[in-house]
């Protein structure tokens, strides 16, 4: 079956960041659709990656949204600088924000920007409950973030499906992204699920095609 607007964000996490600018070009020439960009701090995920200044250099090097995935603690410090540095998604994890209402509506604040909150592979869906209308977006991470290249966790189907399912109901317009261990054998199952965007990151990046892999992904 054939995916034809799934949206495919290639995580740049997988990229060879020596030759960054050209990875973009490429990606962007095989007709993706975001650039995923993991920000990590080694202390809410044991990891260490970019930051705000690659942010501002991948802006002037893209025509396509940026979704910053703020893999940290303490984001409400750096919302300000990372929107300022062309971010066109910003999404927090509900698992480091203490005031998760005041963090998403201080992304709004920002015009153009759009606001997301990430689940963790064991944080429920309930902790979206008063917050849901407020997202423009919602990342379902179906593994444990910090690392590249690990295997998608099944469970994460299900938790897909009911946000989903709530989204629907309640007549809203959010996105549903999913990222971590996507590739061409489950993308399908996903999508089938309810996603609207897949984060791809070795699943395109480890490939000579980046054009095929997203064709890949998509289903054709």
């Amino acid at each position: 079956m054939t995916y034809a607007r799934i949206e495919i964000a290639p995580s740049i996490l997988a990229s060879n960041f020596a030759r960054l600018g050209d990875e973009i070009k490429k990606v962007e020439e095989g007709d993706a659709d975001v650039i995923h960009v993991d920000v990590m701090d080694g202390h809410f995920v044991p990891n260490i990656s970019i930051g705000i200044p690659v942010v501002a250099s991948l802006r002037k090097a893209t025509r396509l949204p940026l979704d910053v995935h703020l893999m940290i603690t303490n984001p409400e410090l750096y919302i300000a600088d990372f929107a300022k540095a062309g971010a066109d998604y910003l999404t927090v994890h509900v698992e480091t924000a203490f005031h998760l209402n005041r963090l998403v509506q201080s992304i709004k604040e920002h015009k153009g920007v759009k606001a997301a909150a990430s689940l963790n592979p064991a944080t429920p869906l309930t902790s979206l409950d008063y917050i849901l209308p407020d997202l423009d977006m919602v990342l379902i991470m179906s593994v444990n973030p910090g690392f590249g290249g690990q295997a998608f966790i099944p469970s994460a189907l299900d938790k897909i499906a009911k946000l989903r399912k709530r989204i629907d109901e309640l007549g809203l317009k959010t996105e549903i992204e999913v990222d971590g261990g996507v590739n061409p054998d489950n993308a399908a199952a996903i999508i089938d699920a309810g996603a609207d965007i897949l984060v791809a990151g070795s699943a395109v990046f480890s490939k000579k095609d980046y054009a095929g892999a997203i064709r890949g992904i998509r289903g054709n």
